[in-house]
């Protein structure tokens, strides 16, 4: 482990990075991310509500809500208008994003006395991924919303989009290719093209611009 310390300071020093620490026992001073935790918990209690887990079943869930925590986009991966992927803690984890493979949807948790007990674990880690997910966009567009006047969304820029029955750890994004603004300039609906090349219009109240500080 000091090794690879070494090796990150080694790393961040050549590079021009610089770390900055909250002080000891004052979890109040880390702002965003202490709100994630508090979310994240929030959400995990409410998604196992009162399933009696076992050990390794409750390790399975709390994997899994990692990998989607740690899926979530946090800015464009490249200022290039045609790169439609964005930045992830995955890649800083694992230098690549966390990907898993499309799982089938389950059921709420009522009802699943007389099924297997993986269905369970599968059931509390959707609910959790719909959850949060939907807050975590809507996180994103209350931080600047009527707070101050902000510009308008413009060609070129990567958003979320705001996108109900996606599998877990499974972001729709978007670069914006057109836009349609009122009769005040201001943009309300925006024309999007993904990394497959699919095209289409959505209303900004349904985006997150990234990156948002």
């Amino acid at each position: 482990m000091e090794a690879e310390a070494d090796a990150i300071r080694e790393f961040a020093s050549r590079s021009g990075c610089e770390f900055a620490f909250i002080p000891p026992r004052a979890p109040h001073m880390g702002g965003l991310w202490e709100a994630g935790v508090k979310s994240a918990k929030g959400l995990l209690l409410r998604a196992i509500g009162s399933a009696l887990l076992t050990a390794e079943e409750l390790e399975t869930v709390l994997v899994g809500i990692e990998a989607v925590l740690n899926s979530r986009p946090l800015g464009p991966l490249s200022p290039d208008p045609s790169d439609g992927d964005a930045l992830t803690p995955g890649h800083l984890l694992t230098g690549g994003p966390l990907i898993a493979p499309p799982a089938p949807r389950t059921p709420d948790q009522e009802g699943l006395s007389c099924l297997k007990r993986w269905r369970l674990v599968s059931s509390a880690r959707q609910m959790f991924w719909q959850r949060w997910s939907r807050e975590y966009v809507l996180g994103l567009q209350i931080r600047c919303k009527w707070h101050q006047e902000e510009p308008n969304i413009k060609e070129g820029d990567l958003v979320i989009v705001a996108e109900d029955n996606l599998p877990p750890q499974q972001w729709l994004l978007g670069r914006v290719v057109g836009t349609t603004a009122g009769q005040d300039g201001r943009v309300r609906v925006v024309e999007l093209r993904t990394s497959s090349g699919a095209t289409f219009r959505r209303p900004i109240h349904k985006l997150a611009l990234l990156p948002m500080v």
